[in-house]
């Protein structure tokens, strides 16, 4: 038994393994919702969609491939981005609690929403959110990096202080436009800001997936400069990594990944923050094993969550953001207090 738990702490082994929690959180996906689906039903659709059997029941086929489909491949991609993203963050910043909202992502997206939905009402508004999102994204990213840097040069501990501020002043504008909403306005807010991924929809993951995947697959390319950083940032200087660019990068590529997730999906919480850790605690703080196990463990827990928002209380859908946030609390405040009892540190 010990042998196989050293064997799965490797990178191979243990995102094989996360790649069959994949698998099991997909096809679950498809099969629950307000009308369950036979697992047989379900890979007879899309065997039948793809030409490879007789096609499935019109009203099974819809089902699985018109309504679930989109959202559980919107959801791997968006757990996948949040995950990889702050475990990049965390890295990056060389503190537990990195998230990519620390940057301002979220906030700026979140308010550009916000605005769009209040002055252009959701009906006229909703066709241009993740355009909005994406932009109010980078706006607040580019902020936080122009006013925390120096003759060129970001400042991990000012970027985070200005981050902060970020987020308040976009938190105070969320706000105002919230009182200013009409009632139509504040609960499309409302919905977005706790996320949700009903909006799956095939031309949004044909614009959003791709940015996603391309992020998340270009973070771990940088997984030897974040274990170098680990060290420090002089110690990784002088074995030739080149900190102030990879900061750059690491920032740049966040915001796509996270700029794009949250431009379809609204704020999902705790995703960024504690999936990382969850991999740490297991696999150790070598990045060549914690960036893709977090992306493939954040896939497979969101898209879960995901049915479980949609099963719970059907047929009445939650937000997401509200389940992960009510999972994701209380389990990380266990987790810190566990490792305070045993005297270390994360």
């Amino acid at each position: 038994m010990s042998q196989l738990s050293a064997a799965l702490r490797k990178p191979g082994p243990l995102c094989a393994l996360l790649a069959l929690l994949i698998l099991a959180a997909a096809l679950a996906g498809l099969a629950f919702g307000a009308t369950p689906v036979h697992a047989a039903d379900v890979i007879r659709a899309l065997l039948g969609a793809a030409g490879l059997v007789p096609p499935a029941d019109p009203g099974i086929a819809a089902t699985v491939l018109e309504l679930r489909l989109p959202r559980v491949l919107l959801g791997l991609c968006v757990g996948g981005a949040l995950a990889v993203s702050g475990a990049a963050m965390q890295g990056i910043f060389r503190n537990p609690l990195g998230d990519p909202g620390l940057v301002g992502v979220s906030s700026g997206a979140a308010l550009a929403a916000a605005a769009l939905l209040v002055l252009a009402g959701p009906a006229r508004g909703g066709h241009w959110l993740p355009l909005a999102a994406f932009a109010g994204a980078a706006a607040a990213t580019a902020l936080v990096l122009r006013l925390s840097s120096s003759d060129g040069v970001a400042r991990p501990a000012q970027m985070l202080l200005i981050g902060l501020a970020v987020n308040a002043i976009a938190g105070a504008g969320i706000g105002l436009m919230a009182h200013l909403a009409s009632d139509s306005a504040l609960r499309a807010l409302t919905f977005w800001m706790y996320g949700s991924l009903e909006r799956a929809q095939w031309p949004e993951i044909a614009v959003a997936a791709p940015l996603m995947l391309a992020a998340g697959l270009l973070l771990p390319r940088h997984a030897a400069e974040l274990n170098a950083l680990l060290l420090g940032e002089a110690e990784a200087a002088h074995v030739g990594v080149d900190v102030e660019r990879l900061r750059r990068r690491v920032v740049l590529l966040v915001l796509v990944a996270v700029g794009a997730a949250v431009a379809v999906s609204g704020i999902i919480a705790f995703v960024g923050l504690v999936v990382p850790q969850l991999v740490r605690l297991w696999a150790g703080p070598d990045h060549r094993a914690v960036l893709p196990a977090s992306a493939l463990l954040g896939a497979a827990l969101l898209t879960a969550a995901d049915t479980a928002a949609r099963t719970v209380a059907a047929p009445v859908e939650l937000p997401i953001g509200i389940l992960t946030a009510l999972i994701g609390g209380p389990f990380f405040i266990g987790m810190l207090l566990q490792l305070k009892s045993r005297g270390e540190m994360l």
